[in-house]
């Protein structure tokens, strides 16, 4: 009985593992590059195109949406209801592949939502540049929802009820 429990709701577990590991990885790292910082200058080259900084985004992705008034709450709420959209669907999903990409999706939502809740703000760390020219900097948790979004078009592109082929058992 435990077994079939087990088997029968794997990929909720996986996608509730995963959004843990999103969050709690991204804590870690933000709290460890926030330490180092402090005896860095604010900035720490890795490379000639990536530098650990710390910069707080009021806003959205490309820092869209900065100083709304009451911007931390409003966006909070919103992410939060997306959120349970993104559990109603983990519920209901059967595919495996679709489970983990719901999962970095919650963990990097809930993660910022924690941020935005707690600080005002999302902490940014990353920042990848070229030629004088900086990408908006971002964090563990935007990258979980880059991939998972990444995965569930990926898997929409390639899933066989979703090919052309229908009929056709070699789907390659």
């Amino acid at each position: 009985m435990e077994c079939k429990l087990l088997k029968k709701h794997r990929g909720i577990y996986a996608a509730v593992l995963l959004a843990i590991l999103v969050i709690v990885s991204d804590r870690i790292i933000e709290q460890a590059v926030s330490l180092y910082l402090q005896h860095s200058g604010g900035v720490i080259k890795i490379t000639p195109f990536f530098n650990l900084v710390w910069t707080g985004n009021d806003g959205i992705s490309f820092g869209m949406l900065q100083g709304l008034p009451y911007g931390q709450w409003l966006l909070s709420f919103m992410a939060l209801i997306i959120t349970g959209f993104f559990f109603i669907w983990l519920l209901r999903t059967k595919s495996l592949w679709v489970c983990c990409a719901l999962g970095l999706l919650i963990g990097g939502a809930l993660g910022n939502t924690f941020e935005r809740l707690y600080y005002g703000y999302v902490i940014d760390i990353l920042d990848f540049h070229f030629a004088g020219y900086h990408w908006p900097a971002f964090n563990l948790t935007d990258s979980a929802i880059f991939i998972g979004v990444s995965l569930l078009i990926y898997y929409e592109l390639k899933s066989p009820e979703h090919s052309n082929n229908k009929g056709n058992k070699n789907y390659g």
